[in-house]
């Protein structure tokens, strides 16, 4: 079976009417859809994330900042594609202005970290590369896919006065106080096949129809399949939008001609 499992994650903040092609099970506010890694690419992880509410002031470290500290996963680094977006929604990327690490504690206990961030307003399309170190927030009536390194680390800097643990000393020690990368961000159009992130531990791409030669090449081995519109044949299965399949190569994988679907491979 090519398609993953899923696992549907209830989250105070998540939402109670997600948008299509997903349906919400009566009496759940659904915050996240992972779909399980499979063992041909452990280290990637692929999920859906809705949200009716801000998600706290966070922090990831890196590899090397998560082996110092002790942890057992790796690092976390991860992308944003925008699915959805509500009037006024926005996401919380890096500072206005360079800070120092006790600026940002000061900032993280009378929640004044929160102003000091940049709040960029989103629509369907928009494109974030979150780097490790990077401070960031989901913003209210946000719905996005995520691609990340497979990994469940999360420092907290800010969390809105819920009754939720902080972790300032880790997150300000590997956190950066400074503005986010503006090449790092952008606009993706709605048809087109686009590159999306090509990094150090995953590469993604939004295909339109079917591959070309570079995506071929770009694409050896083990992928992840996420249709997005249309269906996408891996062997004997058919996958559909709220799907994500892997296929052994991109051969293996028919596209329809007026579909649309993200690839994913590790780097």
């Amino acid at each position: 079976m090519s398609r993953l499992p899923i696992r549907t994650v209830e989250k105070p903040w998540g939402k109670d009417v997600l948008p299509a092609p997903f349906a919400t099970p009566d009496g759940k506010r659904i915050g996240e859809i992972w779909f399980e890694p499979p063992a041909q690419l452990p280290s990637v992880l692929v999920k859906y994330i809705f949200a009716s509410e801000k998600l706290s002031v966070q922090v990831h470290p890196d590899d090397a900042q998560a082996a110092a500290a002790g942890e057992t996963d790796s690092g976390k680094e991860e992308c944003w594609l925008v699915i959805d977006a509500e009037p006024g929604a926005t996401l919380g990327v890096g500072f206005r202005d360079r800070i120092d690490a006790e600026t940002m504690r000061a900032a993280a206990l009378d929640g004044s970290i929160e102003g000091m961030m940049v709040w960029y307003p989103v629509r369907p399309g928009d494109f974030f590369y979150i780097p490790a170190g990077t401070v960031h927030a989901i913003g209210a009536g946000v719905s996005l896919i995520e691609i990340q390194q497979n990994s469940d680390i999360t420092y907290r800097l800010f969390d809105y006065g819920r009754p939720r643990e902080l972790h300032l000393d880790a997150g300000i020690k590997v956190a950066r106080g400074e503005p986010h990368d503006p090449a790092l961000r952008r606009h993706i159009p709605d048809a087109g096949t686009v590159e999306l992130a090509d990094g150090r531990y995953f590469r993604a791409d939004r295909l339109d129809g079917e591959p070309d030669a570079a995506i071929r090449a770009a694409y050896p081995g083990p992928l992840l399949v996420i249709p997005r519109r249309g269906e996408v044949r891996i062997g004997g299965d058919v996958l559909v939008p709220g799907d994500c399949g892997l296929a052994e190569m991109l051969d293996a994988v028919a596209f329809a001609p007026e579909g649309q679907a993200i690839l994913v491979r590790a780097a």
